[in-house]
């Protein structure tokens, strides 16, 4: 029965593995060209082969209403998140992106797998200095030294699609520069229909699993998420259109060192929303922050008809201004609707 298993794995393994080079060099440039397509693919293959291969032994033949069936199906949703998270932090990019969402779906995926991938609300691979050097030549034209007085080469964080440096102006502001991470446009188009190819596999081996939405939301939305520029123009309407809550802040834009892959902002220090040790150490009330939260996401649904789709905690900071007033700063304005 082992020997069986092994060979109807290693037959999928190869379909699979075959499917995704025909399916990558028919249709998609940049894996052809670099090969990185085809490795991402085989790789995000056999994740999803050892998930679904765990889940179909593991629970064969028992009943779903017995105590052992809810222990061993808990013990697999563990195992299957950390493959899942191993997956996300291998292929970076927006494999990080989805992982996040993933992460915020407390009302519809087992506690296993969203505690396992809310380390991406505040946790993704960093670029390399080399790297942030070749997206300021090709975007702009000058290294960061050049255009500024001073830039951090330590980002402050970094996330699914870009990493943030503190970077000093001529003129000695402060700013934040978002720089998008340099393959992540390469790899985009390949990563979705890598997901798309591999989600309607799963769900013919499982009826159930209900996540297509997921695949067409990213191929709809990756593009304005990926053009800095549109992220700009966003906040700026969002900072005239919600003008009348004075405790929203919104970083301003600094044109003219920002391009379609690079945004420079202006600085803003505070807490995630959900850092309760911030909250106390800085005498700020929780009640007040949800509150406030509260008012900012009514005014977007039933006034403004806008809504900031990205809304984790890495995306929400707390600070309390000069006058001791809680502000709530929103970041990442990529996507709207």
């Amino acid at each position: 029965m082992k020997r069986k298993g092994l060979v109807i794995g290693s037959i999928v393994t190869f379909m699979a593995t075959g499917s995704g080079i025909v399916y990558f060099f028919g249709g998609v440039k940049e894996a052809r060209q670099t090969g990185q397509g085809v490795v991402r693919f085989t790789r995000t293959a056999l994740t999803v082969l050892q998930i679904s291969y765990d889940y179909k032994k593991t629970l064969w033949k028992l009943d779903k209403t017995s105590e052992l069936y809810k222990e061993l199906q808990s013990q697999v949703h563990s195992r299957s998140a950390k493959r899942l998270c191993d997956l996300c932090f291998h292929n970076a990019g927006l494999y990080i992106k989805i992982g996040q969402h993933l992460g915020s779906l407390d009302y519809l995926l087992p506690k296993e797998y969203t505690r396992v991938l809310k380390i991406f609300h505040h946790t993704a691979p960093r670029s390399s200095l080399e790297d942030i050097h070749h997206v300021f030549q090709h975007e702009l034209g000058q290294m960061p030294d050049e255009l500024f007085e001073s830039f951090d080469v330590e980002p402050l964080g970094s996330a699914s699609l870009a990493q943030v440096h503190k970077a000093v102006l001529k003129d000695g502001g402060t700013v934040a520069v978002k720089v998008q991470h340099k393959d992540i446009q390469d790899h985009s188009s390949s990563d979705v229909k890598t997901m798309e190819f591999l989600v309607n596999i799963v769900k013919r081996v499982f009826p159930e699993f209900q996540f297509t939405w997921l695949v067409e939301e990213t191929k709809r939305n990756l593009p304005l998420e990926l053009d800095f520029l549109n992220e700009g123009k966003n906040s700026e309407k969002l900072q005239e259109k919600f003008s009348r809550l004075k405790f929203l802040k919104i970083p301003k834009v600094f044109w003219e060192f920002s391009s379609k892959r690079i945004l420079t902002m202006e600085y803003c220090e505070g807490g995630h929303v959900n850092d309760l040790e911030y909250m106390r150490g800085h005498d700020i009330s929780s009640d007040e922050v949800s509150s406030k939260v509260g008012q900012i996401y009514s005014e977007m649904i039933f006034v403004q008809g806008c809504i900031h789709c990205d809304p984790h905690p890495g995306n929400i900071l707390i600070r309390k201004n000069t006058r001791g007033v809680v502000e709530i700063v929103l970041l990442d304005h990529g996507l709207y609707q």
